[in-house]
């Protein structure tokens, strides 16, 4: 395989690689879409007990030995950035501020040349004491997920009565510049699916940007009941009761929200709301990412039923040219849709603290 010194390296076609590919050193595909965006999980370790995610007891955590080491979750970002074309790199779990190390892996890839816009999804436990040393190692911004701001609620949905400590997160980030703070709801029927507007209300108030998201089968326990899930449409219709929505104009390329812009009622907007719909409005054909579990493998699609073991050719010896290539084929080979509308779709094996979000 040849490299060239100016840009992103050529290529040739390596031993068993598909023909029909092009000689692009991108992460393209058979459907025409290119992957900027890098999904990195650190663990699939949490402190909270999510319902629709995972059970109380929590689930049997990844061995240690088997989990990347910082090292190589650097070199194979290092490998994304500098060969594949990989712009975004958003670290995630499980919860990432478990991970050992992380203000190292982070200002190690903030110190790529070119360097990635870096984002963390976190739940926002220990965010509070943490938030500034976070900005300084390089972190551009956050996501924080909650889905309710009772208390009470809280503590049923998570299993744990710590919203205080979510929301001292949030605002401490904000302080350190963390922003804009992107925060992530799931509604559950019967549940929290009365918050839509409280939430809101509650986000635009403290400069937040809310985004709702259908909850998607990606539970451990494989119960997921899309008769149970609230919609989009039921969502912007409880929104549509309290406030005046103008859709956002702006390009929305491999974004997954659809963003609405909310009126202030003076020609103007006081902020926006955006709706991730993955189930009932897919999004695919615009889909950007390429994601890498915690233990090493790469996952072309959030709902993928295969995986491509990186972590062996990382302690096998494989060069960054070789890894890049087997990479390159992975992503080429991407299915062109999640296919949880097909009659023979089949939940991942793979929980979401697993994949990663």
């Amino acid at each position: 395989m040849s490299v060239t010194e100016l840009g992103l390296p050529g290529l040739r076609s390596a031993p068993g690689a598909d023909p029909t590919r092009p000689a692009d050193p991108r992460l393209i595909d058979r459907f025409g879409r290119v992957a900027t965006d890098l999904r990195v999980s650190l663990t699939d370790r949490c402190n909270l007990r999510c319902t629709y995610c995972m059970p109380a007891e929590g689930l049997d955590w990844t061995p240690t030995d088997q989990l990347l080491s910082n090292d190589e979750i650097v070199r194979l970002v290092g490998i994304a950035v500098h060969s594949l074309g990989i712009e975004e790199v958003r670290f995630t779990g499980g919860e990432p501020l478990l991970r050992r190390g992380l203000d190292s892996i982070l200002s190690q890839v903030s110190a790529l040349d070119p360097r990635p816009e870096i984002s963390l999804t976190t739940n926002g436990i220990g965010l509070a004491r943490r938030a500034e040393a976070l900005a300084s190692v390089g972190v551009d911004r956050l996501n924080v997920s909650l889905d309710t701001l009772r208390p009470e609620r809280f503590a049923t949905i998570t299993r744990r009565d710590r919203l205080t400590d979510v929301l001292d997160g949030m605002a401490a980030a904000q302080r350190a510049g963390l922003g804009p703070i992107k925060v992530n709801t799931v509604l559950l029927r019967g549940v929290n699916d009365d918050e839509a507007t409280e939430l809101l209300r509650f986000c635009l108030d403290a400069g937040y940007q809310l985004r709702f998201i259908e909850q998607m089968p990606l539970d451990a326990q494989h119960g997921w009941d899309r008769a149970e899930m609230v919609t989009a449409g039921e969502i912007l219709a409880q929104l549509r009761a309290d406030f005046d929505l103008v859709p956002d104009t702006e390009e929305r390329g491999g974004a997954p929200a659809e963003r609405w812009l909310v009126s202030d009622g003076h020609g103007g907007h006081r902020g926006s709301v955006g709706v991730i719909a993955s189930v009932t409005r897919p999004f695919c054909a615009a889909c950007d990412r390429t994601r890498l579990t915690g233990d090493g493998q790469l996952r072309s699609c959030l709902f993928a039923r295969t995986e491509t073991d990186l972590r062996a050719l990382l302690r096998g010896g494989a060069s960054d040219t070789e890894i890049a290539d087997v990479w390159r084929g992975a992503m080429w080979a991407k299915a062109a849709g999640h296919g949880i509308d097909d009659p023979g779709f089949l939940q991942p094996d793979r929980p979401m603290s697993a994949i990663g979000g």
